[in-house]
């Protein structure tokens, strides 16, 4: 399998590179030169099947040979050992046609878990074999960070720099990062919002000189590995509830678009998908592309939904190269639009495109804290505000008999205080949370600067050249 940039610009690449690249040089994000695709037979044939063998038939096409299979498997058994349910991503009914896919098993409660356990150890295989260090640089709207750092401290040839916004996530999700004291760990606080944490990661990419220097690589969804590991509980999900005889639908709490575009993926894989829905907070930018056909960045407003708080969506622009018919000279001009105004606008086609498959609903504040509420008096179950937000909003699409899968992304342990503000019960911290609130914070509190947070950055990377 070889991959392309979204801006046509960058050289062609195998996994390995993509792997450790992340962002290509020319600023796009890196994309398979073709979908691969899988038969009903062989879907039909993951039903009874264990998440680890799922993972390996959906996952293998992407790799090429740069993981023999049998190193994939001891990969993938190590990266969900620790998951607290067998399943890995189980599935719960709340009631006759929708079902919440459960992805906080993880070490940190967070779907991010989910991908991160599995590329730390796809790192670590291929930095073994080539004798490599590297330094990521990840940027966090609240859960990325925690489950990067979970996955990637202590190790040996990775340090790791994850940048969160000052002040603008919860104290769990901030906590979970910044009480980490293993030496390769470095959390640096932002004086601004996700969409400056990202934009200062991207800036560091795009200066080809610093990241060669630093061996700089990526654990955001800009990453194709990422969405690849995404792109499994797809399959056990939809198999779950009778797929590829039966046609299923999702819908999708997203803020950088990376875990719906995973879906898109597993859609064009072969998995029979009816819709996806793009469920946004009040910042709803996906949602005004949609009805309006132009993307157009406003400010960001904070939420009880902090994930989701973003106006750039980065994996937008691998849909863009979908949508414009893989036509990069398009997606290159449209990305130059957002980087001069602020914006850019589809043609017709590529809205079509879009809108054949995916549906887009926004979610106030008041109607997730209702969701939040309702789920509770009805069911007895919590729901974090995220997954509340993917509920409301799957609650407005007409499916018919088609059975909707809410991607739930986030335990309520992470979120206590508006959970017990809307059902006047707290959340059971688990064991993993006992004493956080009391332990040492470490983390750097630095201005939205780039020549600050490289200096910060290159300081303290073990990587010398």
């Amino acid at each position: 399998m070889r991959y392309v940039s979204t801006r046509g610009q960058a050289a062609e690449l195998s996994f390995e590179d993509v792997l450790l690249q992340g962002l290509a040089e020319d600023g796009g994000l890196y994309t398979p030169i073709e979908w691969p695709t899988l038969n009903i037979e062989e879907i039909r044939n993951f039903q009874g099947a264990s998440y680890g063998v799922v993972a390996e038939r959906v996952i293998r096409p992407y790799l090429g040979d740069a993981v023999p299979s049998s190193v994939l498997q001891d990969i993938i058994s190590a990266s969900y050992d620790a998951f607290t349910h067998a399943a890995v991503t189980p599935l719960r009914q709340i009631d006759e046609k929708t079902w919440l896919l459960e992805l906080f098993r993880g070490p940190t409660l967070a779907f991010k878990d989910i991908a991160l356990q599995l590329v730390a150890r796809l790192f670590d295989h291929v930095l073994t074999r080539s004798n490599k260090r590297i330094t990521v640089v990840a940027a966090t709207s609240g859960d990325t960070g925690s489950a990067a750092i979970e996955a990637m401290k202590g190790r040996d040839a990775i340090d790791i720099f994850v940048l969160h916004p000052h002040n603008r996530t919860s104290e769990v999700q901030r906590r979970q990062m910044t009480t980490v004291s293993d030496p390769n760990v470095h959390n640096i606080a932002i004086e601004g919002t996700f969409d400056d944490c990202q934009s200062l990661v991207k800036a560091m990419f795009a200066e080809n000189e610093f990241r060669t220097r630093i061996s700089m690589a990526g654990v955001n969804s800009i990453n194709w590995a990422r969405v690849m590991a995404q792109i499994v509980y797809y399959f056990t999900s939809a198999v779950a509830l009778g797929a590829p005889d039966r046609r299923v639908s999702f819908a999708v709490p997203t803020g950088n678009f990376g875990d719906i575009f995973a879906g898109y993926a597993a859609k064009r894989m072969g998995l029979p998908i009816e819709r996806l829905v793009i469920a946004t907070n009040t910042n709803d930018i996906l949602v005004r592309t949609m009805e309006t056909g132009r993307y157009e960045v406003q400010s960001v407003v904070p939420t009880h939904s902090p994930s989701m708080d973003i106006q750039v969506s980065s994996n937008f622009e691998r849909l863009l190269f979908e949508a414009f018919n893989r036509d990069a000279d398009a997606v290159h001009a449209a990305m130059s639009g957002l980087k001069q105004s602020g914006s850019f606008s589809l043609d017709p086609v590529a809205q079509d495109h879009i809108r054949n498959h995916f549906d887009a609903k926004r979610v106030s504040e008041q109607e997730t804290a209702e969701c939040i509420a309702t789920m509770f008096r009805e069911s007895g179950g919590l729901i974090d505000p995220h997954t509340a937000v993917g509920v409301a909003a799957a609650g407005k699409i007409q499916t018919g008999p088609v059975p909707m899968i809410v991607l739930s992304t986030a335990s309520p342990a992470k979120f206590p205080e508006i959970v017990e503000q809307m059902t006047k019960r707290k959340p059971e911290q688990p064991p993993q949370f006992e004493g956080l609130l009391e332990k040492k914070e470490h983390f750097s509190v630095l201005a939205n600067d780039l020549s600050a947070v490289k200096e910060f950055v290159q300081n303290r990377t073990r990587v010398r050249q």
